[in-house]
């Protein structure tokens, strides 16, 4: 597909400030020179998407010498071990600290590539080319990189920021619907923690998005990274209000841990997580019954579960959940929601609320 109309927004970060471009036909058709610092290029990606992808992208860094290496593909794989084969490609090609890395995959190559970046020869630059909507959507845009530990998902990483990141809406054609789901749920996020209007819109659209129209996942995708650019641009390292970007992740991580890197997917648990923030919240006395009936029906028409696993069981969620990144001084720190399109970071809920929303919705 030739090119076609761009929107484009920026993340104001002053000079490490960067742009995202949002569009279709933008593989192997857009220069991203202008944001590579010297002539050489390393595209990491996983097996999936290198034979969709790799040699269009080859064509976004027209006169670089462009090296790859290519990872396995999944959840299970975002280790040590993995990021390794990052490091020797790079190390055995010779790249100096003038090189670029590009992440060219979802989530899992964009954190891993980011990590790398920040790491090799204690800091490069590097791109994002998201391929899944996920990514496109929440991942790839801020500077979160990591890799996961067997005790908690993304608790060794950096922050780090891209020099641009590219989102190619056609990508999106060749995801499972299950990929398509998940990223859903980050997409949802956005409306529920600070923009009512863009939630409404979710309900009427998603019919539309589900079936991958692409006008509709256009607005979507650029209206979510609109709010995570206006959020990143306030609190870049997550010292307050970026947290509430994190609704649902204390329990989806949670989910994840359990249930082993990979089986549930991350926008799946997030789903399952956001349900079980917004039944604490109702709880809480922030929302009502028919609030809460409203993101359940939402959650479940993006085809996510609204359950937590099955045999998962409130201790296993504490358990896993005193371990989380938001938590200060040993006190558990949750997203809930004041209101459909207002969320707050807070550890001022009851300790019996929350054991009641674990013994409901626990099965």
């Amino acid at each position: 597909m030739t090119e076609t109309t761009v929107q484009e927004l920026q993340v104001e970060l002053g000079d490490r400030s960067y742009p995202i471009h949002v569009g279709a036909g933008l593989l192997g058709s857009r220069d991203l020179t202008p944001w590579v610092a010297g002539k050489r290029v390393m595209i990491v990606t996983n097996e999936t998407v290198a034979p969709l992808y790799l040699e269009k992208v080859r064509k976004n860094f027209p006169g670089c010498q462009v090296d790859e290496v290519i990872l396995p593909d999944g959840e299970a794989y975002k280790t040590w071990d993995t990021l390794n084969r990052i490091f020797d490609a790079l190390l055995e090609n010779r790249h100096s600290r003038k090189t670029t890395l590009v992440a060219l995959g979802g989530g899992v190559v964009g954190d891993m590539t980011g990590f790398a970046a920040a790491c090799y020869q204690r800091g490069v630059d590097f791109i994002q080319i998201p391929t899944t909507l996920l990514a496109q959507v929440d991942s790839s845009v801020g500077g979160k990189t990591g890799i996961n530990h067997p005790l908690g998902k993304n608790m060794i990483g950096a922050f780090h920021q891209p020099r641009c990141v590219l989102i190619d809406t056609d990508t999106l054609q060749s995801l499972p619907s299950r990929e398509v789901s998940a990223g859903l749920a980050e997409v949802i996020k956005y409306g529920l923690i600070r923009d009512a209007r863009f939630l409404a819109w979710l309900e009427e659209a998603m019919p539309r998005l589900t079936a991958l129209n692409a006008e509709a996942l256009t607005e979507a995708i650029y209206r979510s990274c609109a709010c995570k650019a206006e959020v990143v641009a306030q609190d870049e390292r997550e010292g307050g209000l970026r947290a509430i970007l994190n609704l649902g992740h204390t329990f989806g991580h949670a989910i994840e841990t359990w249930a082993g890197y990979g089986n549930w997917l991350h926008g799946e648990a997030v789903g399952a997580g956001m349900v079980m923030a917004t039944d604490l919240s109702r709880r809480s006395g922030y929302l009502t019954g028919a609030d809460q009936a409203r993101v359940e029906k939402l959650v479940k028409s993006a085809g996510l579960p609204i359950l937590p696993p099955s045999g998962m069981t409130p201790d296993n969620f504490m358990n896993l959940m005193a371990v989380d990144k938001k938590n200060l001084d040993g006190q558990l720190r949750l997203i809930l929601l004041r209101s459909l399109g207002e969320a707050e970071v807070t550890d001022s809920f009851a300790a019996s609320d929350l054991a009641s929303t674990l013994a409901e919705l626990c099965h």
